[in-house]
């Protein structure tokens, strides 16, 4: 897939204002993300979306070298019109702070797919992480065993995806070098997949 510049869109409502202006919106749990002065809503997650992020947080943490955090729902400013609040993120320690990240902080962006996020997170996101310079990005697919979707940057368009299904090990290098079985993404606490 090559990464080209996601087109603003001719007919959309448009905000107003820096993207600073996302971060006084009313917290009832939605996540508002700005795409080229549309505005994204997606509801709040769900049990099952949030156990995703929670197991994926504890084996990206547990693997982490000293210096490198993962940090999830944090905004990621991708370019001067584009805020985007990935799931889950890993940067380095010295990037974090009060605001938003810079993309070229951000060393793997992740997005659990939902009902609400599925093609978003497949299309425009792929895009624009690829634009932005991050240099990996992982899709996880809960209703597909779950699968694992692995993007590298190549130049300046994600190779791949790479895909990893559940009940088999996924051992990848970047970020950082980490193994895991995808099942156990979404398997109950305490039980083995």
């Amino acid at each position: 897939m090559t990464a080209t510049p996601i087109e603003p869109p001719t007919k959309c409502t448009v905000l107003p204002g820096p993207d600073d202006d996302l971060l006084t919106f009313p917290n009832g749990g939605d996540r508002y993300e700005r795409v080229y002065g549309s505005l994204v809503v997606s509801p709040p997650s769900t049990p099952d979306h949030q156990r995703v992020i929670s197991r994926l947080l504890v084996i990206l943490d547990d693997a982490a070298p000293p210096g490198l955090e993962p940090l999830p729902g944090v905004g990621v400013r991708a370019d001067e019109e584009c805020l985007h609040i990935p799931d889950l993120v890993v940067v380095p320690e010295k990037a974090c702070g009060s605001g938003p990240l810079a993309a070229g902080d951000v060393l793997l962006a992740v997005e659990v797919a939902g009902p609400h996020t599925r093609l978003f997170d497949g299309t425009n996101k792929v895009l624009s992480y690829a634009a932005a310079g991050i240099p990996v990005y992982w899709r996880v697919e809960p209703d597909e065993g779950p699968m694992l979707y692995v993007y590298e940057l190549d130049d300046d368009s994600y190779k791949g995806p790479v895909a990893y299904e559940a009940g088999t090990t996924v051992s990848l290098s970047a970020p950082y070098p980490v193994s895991f079985d995808p099942a156990v993404l979404v398997a109950p606490r305490g039980s083995k997949p």
